[in-house]
């Protein structure tokens, strides 16, 4: 072992491991920013992203990164060494190479989340591990002609950000693209759903279904990345710049999402300020070696930006959906990433020396990745499309790819609201009770009692109040100063005429925006409904919209259980009464 930071050290592996945990964040990411009917698709592809990749990277992606040159540099030549002489193989580089190679191919995921079909993807996983990735990483870093020097400098792509997340992007574009948008995501003149591009009017925000689980996979791959970006390091020293490099990058990336959208939505954008995060940390990976900290901030302050304005194209003008905004983190990052090389390297940069060398160079190896790229990636989708197919039903789409595709009638099991199952009832279909007794029998036939001589007859009035839950303190306080103490209170979301007030969700106007309301449910008999609206109106009235309504109703009859008094006397507490 030469040293524990060279390259084939301890750190080495250790952030190899840390890239291979990357899978956990991307995961969560996906599964959070999309819908809960399809966390179990995403899950599932994310994790055989790296399991089929890792069969086909032994069988042929490996010789083709990490083989002999042939063909000038542009491929490389098999290694059958990898079987024959397995107790000296380097199999460090390989397992370093191997969960790079699964990351690129798990960026596509997102995507096309939520409408494509389970075997297709799976195949597109196996086609970039084992032939689109290996052949263009191979350019760069198993001795390909991006490795020799071009105009007197070399290129420079330290962690990836060309050579993985610019060809993730590219092909999420180009899948999304091919594939179409989710049903509903775009409307045409007429208000309806239309998968035509050309036809789109209006445009709807579709919110992933757990941020709080998104958020975690950002931080996850926060951290995986000073193995993503520093697990290469020669040297302590160099690994100690890259992760400072790359912090402050991110930072600055993140802080710069997050005052963009709160200038532009008047509010700062949650899901979009986590993208930005993303953003630094992809546009940094190419050159977190050769920058300084000063370089590092512009790069993530151009990309906090960048991720923004690239979602809104995207979705907005080019009229592609693409639920995480992996198109434009890892493709318009990647992109921007590799650029800045040529701009902000100490060594070479432009801004550095004054020569445009190294930017021309950049310019070059990002040509030639990327048409690479887009001739493999619309071959493949478009050979897909034609035979297995590559959109689900949509059918398929609206109910959840977890049901039909994988037999999961949902992620969250316990929270799912299903019909009493068979089982549950015992011969006499009566339901068990928890304790395993049979519950108490309901008489076929409920006596109701006519109410007693002298009963005061009275009309019976439901009020419904629906407002914010932060009022519902001080409107029961308020109703039980004027004696109205028997509620029915029920966790809503809602919304009134203003739609929830015209939020933004990622940059786009969310029509109707459901949000978390309380509804309060009271039948009044003895307090005049004049007097509990008044009351309801004192507890709740701001001024601002969102305050909330009261709904009055005629109730004909109501039936006290217990007693069978029905009526007025209902309505009354016994125990008051005598």
């Amino acid at each position: 072992m030469e040293s524990i930071y060279g390259s084939t050290g301890v750190w080495f592996l250790i952030g190899a491991i840390l890239v291979w945990f990357m899978q956990a964040g991307f995961a969560m990411v996906e599964t959070g920013f999309t819908r809960a009917k399809n966390a179990g698709n995403i899950i599932m592809k994310n994790l055989m992203d790296f399991c089929l990749g890792t069969i086909v990277f032994i069988l042929l992606g490996a010789g083709l990164m990490m083989g002999e040159d042939v063909l000038f540099g542009l491929i490389g030549l098999p290694n059958l060494d990898l079987f024959a002489d397995f107790a000296n193989y380097d199999w460090s580089t390989f397992f370093f190479n191997l969960v790079f190679c699964a990351t690129t191919a798990t960026i596509v995921s997102g995507a096309m989340a939520e409408r494509t079909k389970f075997l297709s993807y799976c195949i597109y996983s196996l086609v970039i591990s084992a032939i689109v990735y290996p052949i263009e990483a191979h350019w760069a870093w198993g001795g390909g002609w991006l490795s020799e020097e071009i105009l007197g400098v070399t290129y420079i792509d330290f962690a990836g950000s060309s050579l993985i997340h610019m060809v993730g992007g590219i092909s999420s574009f180009i899948g999304a693209l091919i594939l179409g948008p989710r049903w509903g995501k775009y409307l045409d003149k007429e208000g309806k759903p239309t998968l035509n591009r050309r036809e789109v009017k209006y445009i709807r925000a579709i919110p992933g279904h757990n941020l709080t689980i998104g958020a975690l996979g950002v931080f996850i791959l926060w951290f995986c990345w000073y193995g993503f970006n520093g697990a290469a390091a020669g040297d302590i020293v160099q690994l100690a710049q890259i992760l400072v490099t790359t912090t402050v990058a991110t930072a600055s990336s993140t802080c710069a999402t997050m005052i963009f959208t709160w200038i532009r939505n008047k509010k700062p954008d949650v899901s979009m300020t986590l993208n930005g995060s993303l953003a630094g940390l992809v546009a940094i990976t190419a050159g977190c070696a050769a920058v300084d900290i000063a370089g590092a901030f512009f790069i993530g302050v151009v990309a906090g930006i960048l991720v923004v304005v690239a979602v809104e194209v995207v979705d907005k003008k080019f009229h592609v959906d693409d639920p995480v905004g992996a198109i434009a983190v890892h493709g318009c990052n990647g992109l921007w990433g590799t650029i800045a090389c040529g701009l902000f390297s100490t060594g070479t940069g432009l801004f550095y020396t004054g020569s445009f060398a190294q930017l021309a160079v950049q310019l070059i190896g990002i040509a030639a990745i990327a048409a690479w790229t887009v001739v493999c990636m619309i071959g493949l989708f478009q050979l897909l499309k034609h035979t297995v197919g590559l959109r689900a039903s949509r059918a398929e789409e609206i109910e959840g790819l977890d049901k039909h595709e994988h037999g999961l009638p949902s992620a969250y099991a316990d929270f799912a609201a299903v019909p009493l199952a068979a089982e549950m009832l015992d011969p006499e279909g009566v339901p068990f009770c928890a304790e395993g007794e049979r519950a108490a029998e309901v008489p076929a036939v409920l006596s109701v009692p006519e109410p007693k001589q002298g009963s005061i007859a009275a009309k019976l009035t439901k009020v419904v109040i629906v407002t914010k839950q932060s009022k519902f303190e001080e409107l029961k306080a308020s109703l039980g100063e004027i004696g109205v103490t028997g509620l029915t209170v029920t966790q809503v979301l809602g919304c009134g005429v203003q739609k929830g007030a015209g939020e933004y969700y990622r940059g786009i106007k969310v029509d109707i925006d459901l949000l978390p309301k309380v509804k309060v449910e009271v039948v009044v008999s003895k307090v005049p409904v004049s007097q509990v609206v008044a009351a309801a109106r004192k507890a709740l009235y701001t001024g601002h919209i969102g305050d909330g309504k009261i709904f009055v109703y005629d109730v004909e009859d109501v039936v006290r259980v217990r007693t069978g008094e029905s009526g007025y006397e209902a309505l009354q507490d016994p125990e008051e009464n005598g």
